[in-house]
């Protein structure tokens, strides 16, 4: 299986140069994932909807990687504000809590201070028959 790259659609791609996602052969490395909308590029100010709008967006891209939240098995999360990260936790827990992927949390500046969260994941695609290629 050859490398294929993955695109959300998102203007921030094209202008700095990099992929949503990058699969190369079972595996799949979903760049760091903002809580943008990228229909409509507009972000909430509040954590913990950023925290399930990055979720909404990395499934997505792991879906076009076809893959599934399942096959995570690394998550690291940056967020600016170490105290807002608790805030996140049941989000966390409702996307990745039965998965528990390695995980990681750093505290950071992100590019844009809209931003609150920023999460990106590492998936092994498990081998499900003929929709293996």
């Amino acid at each position: 299986m050859s490398r294929r790259l993955i695109s959300s659609g998102s203007t921030f791609e094209q202008a700095i140069g990099y992929s949503r996602a990058v699969v190369d052969g079972r595996w799949v490395f979903v760049s760091g994932t903002t809580g943008f909308d990228y229909n409509t590029m507009a972000i909430s100010d509040d954590i913990v909807v950023q925290a399930d709008r990055c979720f909404q967006n990395i499934q997505r891209a792991l879906a076009d990687a076809k893959c599934r939240l399942t096959d995570v098995v690394r998550v690291t999360y940056i967020v600016p504000d170490r105290d807002d990260f608790p805030k996140t936790w049941p989000v966390l827990q409702r996307y990745l809590g039965d998965i528990r992927p390695a995980a990681t949390m750093i505290v950071a500046g992100l590019s844009d201070p809209r931003m609150k969260i920023e999460i990106e994941v590492t998936a092994r695609r498990q081998r499900r028959g003929k929709e293996e290629s």
